[in-house]
């Protein structure tokens, strides 16, 4: 079964510096039809004005994922990493027990645009972890790579739940087939551009909850960026 999340009727909020669509309750958007979906708790599509930003502000017992989509975003914790992340890079923060963070947009000249992405762990109470790499173009390039999964499965970045995140880019005309784990549920954010999924039409902003399928039929139909979430 496929249900699609069009991008219009995710939450909106719009701050000034801040431009986000909510795909799941946050902040002042709440909607009980969307209170998350499995272990997935937060897709936050982030545009972040030039020089702006979230200020130094806690969390705790999440893992909190970045995937940046346009410009340049800093981040600085309390536990003493410091980075700016561009396109293809992706970030996993572990909050644990507790950690101070800010995200900033770098460029005084240019937005910032990025997914906030957060995933309940499997316990609480993990110590408070960090991690950040660049991914390789051409393993992104007309496939979906594993880019976050439980420690010791070769993602990009570790995670503490049995939860997996896939990342593709598609040139116009691409297809591509993708088997789908029995007994698992997905969800598929489309980050740009525009494909058919199983012969339903996805345009950019717009998601897909997966279930009970074996497999999925992707056809580009723009040059495209997806986000696959596997799920329990």
């Amino acid at each position: 079964m496929l249900t699609i999340r069009r991008a219009e009727d995710r939450g909106v909020a719009e701050f000034g510096w801040l431009s986000s669509r909510h795909t799941f309750s946050f902040g002042q958007y709440r909607n009980p039809r969307f209170d998350g979906y499995s272990d997935l708790l937060v897709i936050n599509d982030d545009v972040v004005s030039p020089g702006q930003g979230f200020g130094r502000h806690g969390h705790r017992d999440m893992e909190i994922i970045s995937y940046v989509l346009d410009g340049q975003l800093e981040h600085r914790d309390s536990l003493g990493n410091g980075s700016v992340m561009m396109h293809g890079d992706v970030q996993r923060m572990s909050a644990g027990t507790g950690v101070m963070h800010s995200e900033f947009n770098a460029s005084e000249s240019h937005c910032v645009h990025f997914y906030q992405i957060w995933i309940q762990p499997d316990r609480d109470g993990y110590p408070p972890s960090y991690e950040q790499t660049r991914l390789d173009p051409a393993a992104l390039a007309g496939r979906l790579a594993l880019i976050a999964a439980p420690a010791g499965e070769g993602a990009a970045v570790a995670i503490h739940q049995d939860a997996r995140l896939h990342a593709g880019r598609f040139s116009a005309g691409a297809r591509l087939t993708h088997a789908l784990p029995a007994r698992r549920r997905g969800y598929l954010q489309l980050a740009r551009g525009s494909l058919t999924v199983n012969g339903l039409p996805l345009d950019e902003g717009d998601g897909l909850f997966i279930e009970d399928e074996a497999r999925l039929d992707l056809e580009s139909v723009q040059d495209s960026e997806v986000l696959l979430f596997d799920l329990r």
